[in-house]
């Protein structure tokens, strides 16, 4: 977890989706060290609540827990007037829910491609739409995107995840050139390969995670808190003048 303070982030208001487990549980208990008033989304409760149970032990204040089907955008809209009615205007937002279904293309029915995009590409859209209103209430906001590096390694059984998580570069200087007027700032994450226990149970194993090592400079494996140090930074003031942008952070593979 990163050691530096962002004194700006004390009681703001953050939004996190996907925040129960993985890289959104690393950002949830990131943002409450900050001092941050936090509330995420998830459709698993089971690990909602036990990172509720386990934050509000470690940390000064709890995260507040909304249960949401991210797929359902009237239920999202709800949830988010939930959280900022917990926590007060949402100034910052980060989309990080995702599932990276694989898929051949032989395989792809329109059942399974409407089933991501309404996972991986739809929620950031309306989630940025439901969160605009408070910002510009607000004066400024930040919302982090989080995409991937899957799209630009040409690999064959992601062609569906792959499109969202390219789609999602494209939101988010659109929506950047649209709210920039608002004072609002709009950036995507490129993650690479992140070992969390997830991807351990489902796709990789210790040759493919030594194969992309090899590919970094860095020589390690990327972990679930080194997604949250560049989302601090671009959440607080420091990244004052930084919208429409991509970061990656893979590492070094590009």
């Amino acid at each position: 977890m990163p050691s530096a303070h962002f004194p700006d982030l004390k009681d703001s208001a953050v939004l996190i989706t996907g925040g129960s487990s993985g890289i959104g549980a690393a950002l949830v208990e990131g943002f409450l060290k900050q001092g941050a008033r936090v509330a995420f989304l998830d459709i698993d409760r089971k690990a909602g609540n036990a990172l509720v149970g386990r934050l509000s032990q470690e940390t000064e204040t709890a995260p507040v827990f909304i249960p949401a089907d991210l797929r359902d955008v009237e239920a999202l809209h709800r949830a988010v007037e939930q959280a900022a009615a917990a926590i007060g205007p949402i100034g910052v937002l980060i989309n990080n829910a995702a599932r990276d279904d694989r898929n051949l293309l032989e395989e792809v029915t329109q059942e399974t491609w409407d089933e991501s995009q309404a996972v991986n590409l739809r929620p950031h859209f309306f989630m940025a739409q439901a969160v605009a209103p408070y910002m510009r209430t607000l004066g400024k906001g930040s919302i982090i995107n989080f995409s991937s590096i899957a799209f630009m390694l040409n690999m064959g059984d992601l062609p569906v995840y792959a499109t969202a998580k390219a789609g999602i570069i494209g939101l988010t200087k659109s929506l950047a050139g649209h709210l920039g007027p608002a004072n609002i700032r709009v950036n995507a994450v490129l993650p690479g390969m992140v070992v969390t226990e997830r991807q351990k149970q489902l796709w990789l194993t210790e040759e493919s995670i030594k194969a992309m090592i090899e590919k970094q400079c860095l020589k390690r494996t990327l972990l679930a808190d080194d997604m949250v140090g560049p989302c601090l930074y671009l959440a607080s003031d420091c990244s004052a003048g930084v919208t429409a942008q991509t970061m990656i952070v893979d590492g070094g593979v590009f």
